[in-house]
C-alpha cells in the first residue's frame, strides 16, 4: 500500500472517493506532519487515550503488525500532549510506520530526530495529569473528529491532511486516483505549453450549456469530457 501511495497525494485520495462514492473521511483540518514532507500509508491500530501511555503499549503487544499506522484518539484535546518521544521510540520498536493523533504531541525535537512519522494539532507541553476510566472500545476502535475508524480501515496522510478509507475499497480508490493523476498531470503539461485549461475543459461550451440549462453543473461537464479538475 505504502507503494501504491507513493505518487499519490491525499487530495487525490479524496478526489477517487468522491467518484467512487466511497464515504471522505478526513481527519480535522489542522491534524499534520511534525517534519513537513512525512507520508503514512498503512491499516489502523486504533487506540483511545484515558491519560495514560499504557493503552498504546497494550495496543503494541496484542495488535500491532509491521506497517500499521497508531491512531490515536485523544478527544482532539488542547490541554494536553498525550505522546512524546518514549511512546514514539516504542511505536518504531514495535513495526508501527507511525502516528496520527487526534490531538496534541510533546518533545517535538526528539519526534524529529526519531524521524518516525507523526501527525497532530501541534505541540504542548503539559502531559496529561488526568487518568479516566477505560471504556471497552479502548482498543477497538478510535476517533478522529466526527469519524471513527477501525482496524478495517486503511489511513493515507500527507502535507495536505489524514484520510481514511475502507481496507475493502483501497485498491479501487488507489486505482482511481491514479487516472486522475495520470489525467492532471496532462492537463498541467498542456498548460505549461500553452493551451489554457479553459480551452482544455471547453469552458465556453460549458457556459453556453449552463445557461440554457443551470442543472448542467461544471462537475457535469467534466465527467463528460474527461476532465479531472474537481474530483
Amino acid at each position: 500500500m505504502p507503494k501504491r501511495f507513493a505518487e499519490l497525494s491525499t487530495p487525490l485520495i479524496a478526489d477517487a472517493c468522491v467518484r467512487l462514492g466511497v464515504p471522505l473521511r478526513a481527519a480535522p483540518a489542522g491534524v499534520v506532519p511534525v517534519v513537513p514532507g512525512q507520508r503514512l500509508a498503512g491499516r489502523v491500530l486504533p487506540a483511545r487515550h484515558y491519560g495514560s501511555v499504557d493503552v498504546f503499549l497494550e495496543a503494541f503487544t496484542l495488535h500491532a503488525a509491521p506497517g500499521d499506522i497508531l491512531v490515536i484518539d485523544n478527544a482532539g484535546r488542547r490541554d494536553e500532549a498525550c505522546v512524546g518521544d518514549l511512546a514514539v521510540l516504542e511505536a518504531e520498536a514495535a513495526g508501527v510506520a507511525g502516528l496520527v493523533v487526534w490531538g496534541l504531541h510533546r518533545d517535538t525535537p526528539d519526534l524529529v530526530e526519531i524521524g518516525l512519522p507523526v501527525f497532530s494539532y501541534g505541540a504542548h507541553a503539559p502531559g496529561p495529569v488526568r487518568l479516566d476510566p477505560r471504556g471497552p472500545e479502548a482498543l477497538r476502535s478510535a476517533r478522529v473528529g466526527e469519524h471513527t475508524v477501525d482496524a478495517a480501515d486503511l489511513v493515507f496522510a500527507d502535507d495536505d491532511g489524514v484520510l481514511f478509507v475502507p481496507a475493502d475499497r483501497a485498491d479501487a480508490v488507489l486505482g482511481t486516483a491514479a487516472d486522475i493523476f495520470r489525467t492532471e498531470r496532462e492537463q498541467a503539461r498542456r498548460i505549461r505549453a500553452g493551451e489554457t485549461l479553459r480551452d482544455q475543459t471547453r469552458f465556453a461550451e460549458y457556459l453556453e450549456r449552463n445557461a440554457q440549462d443551470p442543472s448542467y453543473t461544471f462537475r457535469k461537464h467534466l465527467r463528460r469530457i474527461g476532465g479531472a479538475i474537481e474530483e
